[in-house]
């Protein structure tokens, strides 16, 4: 990884992290399979990640990043069950022992919804600024979050090591443009709006035709004038 990384990574599960959606795919009672590292139900389904996720998984703690998974899933149980019995591989020449996946996340949001309040709750609980959280997921509505000043990924097939890179490239990319969020200590508001030379024209024009206006409210220095747009 050549690029920074944010403070926190957050995984969707159904089809981000496992190929299925574990409510309507996946029956229990949920057993570790007699070979390799996945799960299988009551039926004999597999539920397995992607080939790339522990790998990345292992990555990002050794970063020191906070990994959490933010899921709107309406089997909570049984996805935090299947997570505590999938086991992830150590990575070739380590020293890291296989894990249950449920151990390597710091934070698990799992319930139905939007996911906005997921990440007030991560927000909550680990006080990381949401400009540095980078969400993978294979939903487009979950876009919303990007509200709050996340940056979203969008993962149609699943997470690999292309996806992944990608979305840290996104996020790089996105938060030289966002200003801090008013919760975090940034300048939010008109001040942060004027920043965008778009939104600067049309505040300008506006004062130009109603004096009455205060600029300094608005975040606008008017030409010849000192002070910080």
């Amino acid at each position: 990884m050549t690029q920074r990384l944010p403070k926190l990574i957050a995984f969707d599960l159904d089809y981000t992290l496992w190929d299925m959606w574990i409510d309507t795919h996946v029956t229990p009672p949920l057993r570790r399979a007699k070979h390799g590292t996945d799960v299988v139900d009551r039926h004999g389904t597999r539920i397995e990640f992607y080939p790339d996720v522990g790998d990345i998984i292992r990555r990002l703690r050794r970063e020191g990043v906070v990994v959490a998974a933010c899921s709107r899933t309406h089997a909570a149980q049984l996805a935090r069950q299947a997570l505590s019995l999938i086991r992830i591989p150590p990575t070739p020449e380590t020293d890291e022992e296989e894990q249950a996946a449920v151990e390597l996340f710091d934070n698990l949001q799992i319930y139905p919804g939007s996911k906005i309040p997921h990440f007030k709750a991560l927000h909550a609980a680990t006080g990381i600024a949401y400009e540095e959280m980078l969400f993978f997921d294979d939903e487009r509505r979950n876009r919303e979050v990007e509200t709050l000043g996340v940056t979203f990924h969008l993962t149609p097939q699943g997470v690999d090591n292309a996806i992944f890179e990608a979305g840290v490239k996104a996020w790089n990319a996105r938060r030289c443009d966002v200003a801090p969020s008013s919760d975090t200590g940034g300048e939010g508001g008109a001040h942060s709006a004027a920043r965008s030379p778009m939104m600067r024209d049309l505040l300008v024009l506006l004062l130009e035709c109603d004096p009455r206006l205060n600029r300094r409210s608005c975040g606008v220095k008017m030409n010849g004038e000192r002070g910080r747009v």
